[in-house]
């Protein structure tokens, strides 16, 4: 499971250093590096932090396209905190709460939100076999 938010990383001649911004992602991100590497990671860790609060304040997200313009990079968030942003997108798309799915999957309530915690989340493969099951989706190509 991939997910990137995309980020404008421009250079500034001015200021000898990569600006970022997501200008179209929740309020927006804005942070810099002194290379485009950094400016990257940074990017990553800017999104992230701002990915977790949001899940943690159950603030509902967007995920925006990327623009087609070469300024624009993908940047890639932590697997787990991927899989935390999908589990809670397919259960409330349903209509379901965490009760529910723990109900589905036949186990404690607390197994479940452990699942949508981007710090705990660290799924087995049969724990993701359950999932698709009741989402009707594919995560595991084999």
């Amino acid at each position: 499971m991939k997910t990137t938010i995309p980020c404008k990383i421009t250079y500034s001649k001015e200021d000898a250093c990569w600006y970022v911004r997501s200008p179209g992602f929740y309020r927006g991100i804005m942070t810099y590096g002194d290379s485009l590497a950094e400016a990257k990671k940074m990017a990553a860790e800017a999104v992230t932090g701002l990915l977790e609060t949001d899940l943690d304040h159950d603030i509902k997200f967007r995920i925006p396209k990327k623009p087609a313009s070469p300024d624009w990079y993908e940047i890639e968030i932590p697997s787990g905190l991927a899989f935390a942003l999908w589990l809670r997108f397919m259960r409330k798309s349903r209509g379901m709460t965490l009760a529910d799915i723990a109900g589905k999957m036949g186990v404690k309530y607390q197994v479940c939100q452990k699942l949508e915690n981007p710090r705990t989340a660290n799924p087995t493969l049969k724990t993701l076999r359950k999932l698709e099951r009741i989402f009707d989706t594919e995560l595991i190509v084999i």
